[in-house]
C-alpha cells in the first residue's frame, strides 16, 4: 500500500474544497448577517491542513492501483464530511454537537437529504446556502470534479474514477479522464442553470431558486423551508422540481450522447431509461389513483398532483415534499419507501440499488424459469441489444448480496438503540438508498434519535453513496495485506 501517494492526494483535494467556503461568505457580506467569519476559519483550517499534508507528502510520485484509489475515495469523503461539520460547529445560530454536525455535512455531500435542523426558514441566508452547496458538490461526486484538476498538478485519476463510479454503466464520454469530467460538469451546471431560472421564473425569490436548484440537479432534496417544496404551495414549482427530479435521475452519459448527436432517440433507444420511464409511469399511476380512491385530496387533479409530485421525489431518491406523505394511507408511504430502493438510472446523481441492476436481476429471473421449463435451451440475457457477460451478472447479484446483508445488519444495529422496527426499516433505506425522508420517529427529522444511531446512519448513507462495494472492499481484511 502506497500511504504516501494516498495522504498527497488527500492534501490535494482539501486544498481544493476550501475553496467552496467562499460563495457562502459572499452570501453572508450580501445579506449582512454576520456569518462570514465561521467559513474564513473552516477556510483556513482545511486550506493548512490540505497544504500540510500536500507538503509532507509531495515528494511522492507513484502511479495509483485501484487500491490506493479506493482508499483515497473512502478517506476522502470521511476527511470531507469531517472539515465540512465546521461551519456547523462554530455557527451560534445553530449549536449543534458534533454528532449533529457530522451526520448534517455526510447527509449533504451523500446528497441524502435526512436533517436534524428545524427552523430552517430563521437560520442566517449564508447557512442555508452552505447546505445547498453541499448537495450540489456531492451530486456528481467532489472526486468527479477534482479529477478535472488533479492531472494538472501530476497526479493521475484513472483508479481514483474507478473507485468512484463502480456502478455497471461506466462509459467514458471522452478519450481522457480529465475531459471525462469536465464534460459531465458543463452537462450538471447547464442543468443546474436552467432548474434555477425555471424555479424563478415560476415564483420562487432568487436565493431560494438557486438554492433548490442545487438540490434538485443532486437529487439531494436540502431545502432552505422546514416544509421543503410545499412551502411555496404553487403547482409551477411543483412542475419546475419534477421535470428536472425526472432528468437528474437519468444516466448523464446518456444525456451527453443525446447532446453530441443532436437526436432524441438516443433516449428511447436505451434499455434503462424505458425501464425507468415505465417505473415511474406505474408508480405515479398506482399512487395518484390510490389517493382518489381514499379520499385523501378532495378532487382529481389534486391526487394527481401531488401522486406526481411524491412518487418522482421519492422513486429517484430526491427527498423533496410537497405534502406530508407519511400522513397517506399506510400503504402509500410504505410502497414510497420500497420505490427508493429501486433509485435513479446508473450514471446519474440518484441513489438506490439502480434501475439497470434491478433490470438485469429480473432478466436473470426470467431466464432461470426458461431454463427451468426447457433445460437444455441457450438463453442470452441482452442489454441495449448487446448480449450481457456472466461476469457482469455475477457483480449484479454480488452487489444485491451485500446490500441486503449491509441493509440487516444497519436495521438491526438501529434498534439496539432503542427505534421502533418501523423507524429503522425506514431510516435504514433512507439513508442507504440516499433518499432522505422516512417513517415513524423520523419522518420529521432525525434530531430525536441517538448519537449512536446518527453515526451509525452517517456509516449507511457513505455506503450507498459509494454503492457499498467501495466501503466494503475497504473493510476486509485482504484489502490491507501488503
Amino acid at each position: 500500500m502506497k500511504l504516501g501517494i494516498v495522504l498527497k492526494t488527500v492534501g490535494l483535494l482539501l486544498m481544493v474544497f476550501s475553496l467552496t467556503q467562499l460563495p457562502p461568505v459572499l452570501v453572508d457580506i450580501i445579506y449582512a448577517e454576520q456569518q462570514y467569519g465561521y467559513f474564513l476559519i473552516s477556510l483556513f483550517v482545511t486550506l493548512g491542513s490540505g497544504l500540510f499534508l500536500w507538503l509532507a507528502f509531495r515528494g511522492f510520485k507513484e502511479d495509483f492501483r485501484i487500491r490506493e484509489g479506493i482508499l483515497v475515495v473512502v478517506s476522502f469523503w470521511f476527511v470531507l464530511s469531517s472539515f465540512a461539520t465546521i461551519p456547523f460547529l462554530l455557527s451560534d445560530a445553530l449549536q449543534m454537537s458534533l454528532s449533529d454536525a457530522f451526520f448534517e455535512s455526510m447527509s449533504g455531500l451523500t446528497t441524502t437529504g435526512a436533517t436534524v435542523i428545524s427552523g430552517l426558514d430563521t437560520l442566517p441566508k449564508a447557512i442555508l446556502y452552505y447546505r445547498q452547496q453541499l448537495q450540489w458538490l456531492g451530486g456528481m461526486g467532489i472526486i468527479v470534479l477534482a479529477l478535472a484538476i488533479l492531472p494538472m498538478l501530476g497526479v493521475g485519476g484513472m483508479d481514483l474514477y474507478n473507485a468512484e463510479t463502480s456502478s455497471i454503466s461506466k462509459d467514458r464520454l471522452m478519450p481522457k479522464l480529465a475531459q471525462t469530467a469536465k464534460v459531465l460538469w458543463l452537462i450538471y451546471i447547464g442543468f443546474t442553470f436552467a432548474c434555477a431560472l425555471g424555479y424563478y421564473l415560476a415564483g420562487m425569490n432568487a436565493f431560494d431558486a438557486i438554492g433548490h436548484s442545487y438540490a434538485t440537479v443532486a437529487i439531494g432534496g436540502f431545502s432552505t423551508h422546514d416544509a421543503s417544496i410545499g412551502y411555496f404551495d404553487s403547482v409551477a414549482i411543483e412542475a419546475v422540481a419534477v421535470v428536472f427530479m425526472f432528468l437528474a435521475g437519468i444516466n448523464f452519459s446518456l444525456h451527453f450522447f443525446v447532446w453530441r448527436k443532436k437526436h432524441i432517440n438516443h433516449y428511447y433507444q436505451d434499455s434503462e431509461f424505458k425501464t425507468y420511464t415505465v417505473f415511474l409511469s406505474c408508480l405515479i399511476v398506482i399512487i395518484s389513483l390510490y389517493l382518489m380512491q381514499t379520499g385523501q385530496y378532495q378532487s382529481t387533479f389534486e391526487a394527481f398532483r401531488y401522486g406526481i409530485f411524491q412518487s418522482i421525489s421519492m422513486a429517484t431518491t430526491t427527498g423533496f415534499a410537497s405534502s406530508d406523505f407519511s400522513q397517506w394511507a399506510f400503504v402509500l408511504p410504505v410502497l414510497l419507501i420500497f420505490a427508493s430502493f429501486v433509485g435513479g438510472c446508473a450514471g446519474s446523481t440518484g441513489g438506490g440499488i439502480k434501475v439497470v441492476r434491478v433490470l438485469l436481476m429480473f432478466k436473470f429471473a426470467a431466464k432461470e424459469i426458461k431454463k427451468f421449463i426447457h433445460p437444455n435451451a441457450q438463453i442470452n440475457i441482452k442489454l441495449n441489444k448487446r448480449s450481457v457477460s456472466e461476469n457482469t451478472l455475477v457483480s449484479v447479484w454480488g452487489f444485491f448480496s451485500l446490500y441486503v446483508i449491509a441493509f440487516v445488519l444497519i436495521m438491526v444495529a438501529l434498534m439496539f438503540t432503542g427505534l421502533d422496527q418501523v423507524s429503522s426499516f425506514s431510516a435504514t433505506a433512507a439513508s442507504i438508498n440516499n433518499l432522505g425522508p422516512a417513517l415513524g420517529k423520523v419522518a420529521i427529522n432525525y434530531s430525536e434519535i441517538s448519537d449512536s444511531a446518527k453515526w451509525i446512519l452517517s456509516f449507511s448513507m457513505l455506503l450507498g453513496r459509494l454503492e457499498i462495494l467501495t466501503l466494503m472492499a475497504l473493510l476486509h481484511k485482504t484489502f490491507w495485506c501488503f
